[in-house]
């Protein structure tokens, strides 16, 4: 999967997507210091060890570069930015039950817009899965020959299937 550059100084308002997942009780902001260990869980459970380490990595950041969905206290979504690399968003992702409702469309614009208020001109998508959606929400653009691009090289442990 190619990488895409997203250009930040020109991104759709947050406010919209962020009240379009609040009308259904979602609650999406930046993840706090004391829910690290949950996120962490939670994301290598539902998506990789992998994506779990690079989340990891975001909860050091100041201020923290997670941002997390929650509906009554259940951990619906993530997303981080500066983590595997500075000015780059990803991993994301969001429980499967709860795809299609314009939450990871929020937590996107929430990195993204958090990225351009810390002084980011232009993002990278590391290895962005849904193209498509990318550029048809945020711009995003594949950044040429980028494939396997800077995860080239990189250790990958199988996980054993749960039964």
């Amino acid at each position: 999967m190619p990488d895409m550059l997203v250009k930040l100084y020109t991104l759709a308002p947050l406010e919209p997507a962020l009240e379009k997942v609040r009308k259904s009780g979602v609650d999406v902001r930046r993840a706090m210091a004391p829910e690290r260990h949950i996120v962490l869980q939670w994301v290598a459970e539902n998506f990789s060890d992998a994506w779990a380490s690079e989340c990891a990595v975001s909860f050091s950041r100041t201020p923290i570069s997670c941002f997390v969905a929650v509906k009554e206290k259940e951990l619906l979504g993530f997303a981080v930015y500066d983590a595997t690399f500075r000015g780059w968003f990803g991993p994301t992702g969001v429980e499967s039950a709860h795809r299609g409702k314009g939450i990871g469309t929020a937590l996107l614009l929430a990195c993204l817009h958090a990225m351009r208020w810390e002084g980011w001109q232009y993002a990278i998508i590391g290895g962005a899965g849904p193209a498509d959606y990318y550029a048809r929400t945020v711009g995003a653009i594949e950044i040429q020959g980028s494939s396997p691009g800077a995860y080239r090289g990189m250790l990958w442990k199988k996980r054993e299937k749960k039964e």
